[in-house]
């Protein structure tokens, strides 16, 4: 494996998503332009499966309704506050169907400075055309302690993000376009790994350290897509779509050197024909291509950001009969570039109805997951920004399990899974002895090939409209490899034991997420939410559990106004999601929200 950091390490990043759940493996995000562009009133732009579990048609995942924005970005700063996509932007908090209204504001503000605020509008909204405009905000600027030493460091953040999405159906296709913009500011407000160095002198060390905690780092994106699909009865059946990423960071390591700016085409189709009733043949496709600028030569810690294409192509055959469904394919993976490969994986999913709403399922595919430096900041805004990640190579991503929604207001989902990645992402902390440059307290990454088990439950229950809960718990096990002599050529820059080599650093032994939803009336909505994350390590530190629980109170006025109350980090936890960069140890947040 071709290594190009300056710290080496093996530890993955865990993903908290506190609207409905945690993260247990991260996404594919190849296809994330790939969306359909209307102004969704319930779109959660944080909320990721954490099973990957296929939602089959007549067996859907019930979803737990939350009314309000569930902004919990202040208390998990780490995070990106919203995906940045051509969705629109909040979750609104009321039960009136968006399509009697034309628009909706939100806006609450809290402790830490915390504001969020939404502003959508549907222009258009009937059969034919369908235009809207959104734009959306969230900051902070409070102070946060270490765990580490008795210090406080403010943590800033500021995320705009505005786009317009049009839908037009002719006679024979439909049309859809958009563009985006987001600009987002903020800083590295973390500290290196501090474990060898005792506490008498960890104050006086932080301070002399050198780098810049207050300096902004400055993210900006340019997102514009089209696209058009062929109607639901037409003998050929297409999706084609053509996206383009503009992304930059104003800074490198050293502040005097310009950060990357990225230009990414995207290509995604689908064609296919059915055949004999309930069969379909087809092929899909996605291409990337990356082109880089930058001032490289500049910055003696720089890495090459080397402009390539890579894309997937899957031929198909699919089944949909009465009881079961298969579709039967094979991923063909190609990158180019310094780092050129050219891979497969299956792309095969089962289902079988074996009972009344009861279906076992199973899945065995894979994929490229490109790491560019948009989809980077996507994951972990505080990475180093001259890092360049290499693409993963997802070659086996399986499930199994079975799902059931045959108690009626019940649901649960039974899974297990298992996946092998090469070149799989690891979020580490700088360490202390080797902080260099403005922003040395910056993450670092290393890439290893991961093995990943997991077993998990997911289950929810509805009453009536009355009562919603749900709880959904994750095993993971983790095994951990290196493909060369990186690891241990480097050992004396990052020393770990031995017997540490293979843990899989940052993320979770254990996840749990639970919730209710308690509507006593019409006009009042309560919602609690528990979240849990164990046994995570850096290279040299056993990090503290996640454990927080959240509450909001939702009070309709009447079909226009609302108003929420939102309490996060009820337990006042002192923890923190990556090593270094502490999370609010409490906040609360009162807001508004319009419809019109």
């Amino acid at each position: 494996m071709k290594n190009r950091y300056t710290v080496p390490a093996v530890c993955l990043a865990a993903l908290l998503s506190h609207a409905a759940g945690l993260q247990a493996q991260t996404e594919q995000t190849e296809k994330n332009l790939n969306r359909e562009m209307t102004l969704e009133r319930e779109y959660d732009p944080s909320v990721q499966d954490a099973s990957k579990v296929n939602t089959l048609p007549e067996i859907k995942e019930p979803v737990v309704t939350k009314m309000v924005i569930d902004y919990a970005s202040y208390t998990v700063p780490a995070i990106p506050a919203q995906e940045i996509s051509l969705l629109p932007p909040g979750k609104i908090m009321t039960q009136i169907d968006y399509n009697k209204r034309r628009g909706y504001f939100n806006f609450g503000g809290g402790t830490h400075l915390n504001l969020n605020g939404d502003l959508g509008y549907h222009i258009l909204n009937d059969d034919i055309n369908k235009l809207n405009i959104w734009v959306s905000h969230r900051s902070t600027n409070g102070k946060n302690k270490y765990l580490q030493v008795d210090q406080k460091q403010k943590a800033k953040l500021n995320d705009n993000i505005g786009g317009i999405n049009f839908d037009h159906t002719f006679q024979y296709l439909t049309l859809n376009m958009g563009l985006k913009y987001a600009y987002s500011a903020f800083n590295y407000y973390g500290i290196p790994e501090v474990s060898s160095i005792s506490s008498a002198d960890l104050s006086s060390s932080i301070e002399s350290l050198g780098v810049d905690r207050d300096k902004d780092q400055v993210l900006q994106t340019v997102q514009a897509q089209v696209g058009v699909t062929s109607k639901e009865n037409d003998a050929m059946r297409y999706h084609v779509q053509l996206g383009y990423t503009n992304f930059s960071r104003k800074y490198s390591q050293y502040i005097d050197v310009d950060g990357v700016r990225q230009h990414a085409f995207n290509l995604d189709l689908d064609f296919h024909a059915p055949f004999d009733g309930d069969k379909c043949i087809g092929i899909a496709g996605n291409f990337n291509y990356f082109n880089y600028s930058n001032e490289g030569e500049k910055d003696p810690y720089y890495y090459h950001f080397d402009s390539h294409l890579q894309g997937t192509l899957t031929p198909y055959f699919k089944v949909d009969a009465e009881d079961w469904r298969l579709k039967i394919g094979a991923n063909v993976m190609l990158i180019t570039g310094d780092d050129k490969k050219f891979t497969a994986s299956p792309d095969i999913e089962f289902a079988y109805t074996v009972a009344n709403k009861t279906e076992l399922y199973a899945q065995a595919t894979g994929g490229l997951i490109a790491n560019s430096p948009y989809q980077i900041s996507q994951e972990n805004r505080y990475i180093n920004p001259s890092l360049n990640v290499l693409t993963s190579r997802r070659n086996v991503d399986a499930l199994l399990g079975i799902k059931s929604a045959a108690a009626g207001s019940f649901w649960f989902d039974l899974f297990a899974g298992y996946q092998y990645t090469k070149n799989d992402v690891f979020f580490i902390p700088a360490y202390f002895s080797s902080v260099m440059a403005d922003f040395g307290n910056a993450l670092d990454v290393d890439q290893a090939n991961s093995q990943h088990l997991l077993v998990g439950l997911n289950m929810k229950y509805s009453f009536q409209q009355l009562v919603d809960l749900h709880l959904k718990g994750v095993y993971n096990h983790w095994s951990i490899s290196h493909e060369d002599e990186y690891y241990e050529q480097q050992s004396s820059a990052y020393p770990i034991g031995n017997d540490e080599k293979h843990k899989a650093y940052g993320k979770p032994e254990f996840e749990l997420n639970a919730g209710i939803t308690v509507r006593p009336t019409s006009k009042i909505t309560a919602l609690m939410d528990y979240n849990l994350l164990t046994n995570r390590y850096t290279p040299q530190v056993k990090m503290k559990n996640i454990n927080e629980l959240n509450l909001t109170g939702i009070y309709d006025l009447n079909d226009t106004f609302g108003f929420y109350v939102k309490l996060n980090n009820l337990l006042f936890q002192k923890q923190e999601l990556y090593y270094g960069y502490p999370l609010q140890r409490f906040s609360a947040m009162v807001g508004v929200n319009i419809n019109f």
